[in-house]
């Protein structure tokens, strides 16, 4: 079994800046593809980034890109998401993922392929 706890998720103006991070404990060993997710009331759950565990390969859905950072701190076995130029329209729930398969190009947004979810951390962006 594989924990996530994410933190760090609030309330800031657009432009502004936040960082979430995901505790991972457990069989860490078998987390290969970790990613954060979000969902807005009434959209779909949308991939924001992942980043493969050993490989350290890194995608990032469009809309996010430029503006967010995806990392990993193996020592502290942390995921971080380091959020920039926020807008209102990043307003959602984040998760945390681990899947136990390689993060792939076309699948890595699928959230199907994750095995092991956090509960979730609130970000709102007011204009």
């Amino acid at each position: 079994q594989v924990q996530l706890v994410e933190s760090g998720g609030g309330s800031v103006q657009a432009g502004g800046s936040l960082r979430l991070s995901c505790a991972v404990s457990g069989y860490t060993y078998s987390t290969l593809c970790m990613a954060w997710f979000r969902q807005a009331p009434g959209k779909e759950r949308e991939g924001v980034a992942a980043r493969g565990r050993g490989t350290g390969i890194i995608y990032y859905a469009d809309s996010v890109k430029g503006r967010f950072t995806i990392s990993q701190d193996t020592a502290k076995n942390t995921l971080y998401l380091q959020m920039n130029s926020l807008k209102p329209e990043d307003t959602a729930m984040y998760y945390c993922a681990a899947g136990t398969q390689f993060c792939r190009a076309g699948y890595w947004n699928d959230g199907g392929r994750y095995n092991y979810w956090g509960q979730g951390t609130q970000v709102t962006v007011s204009s």
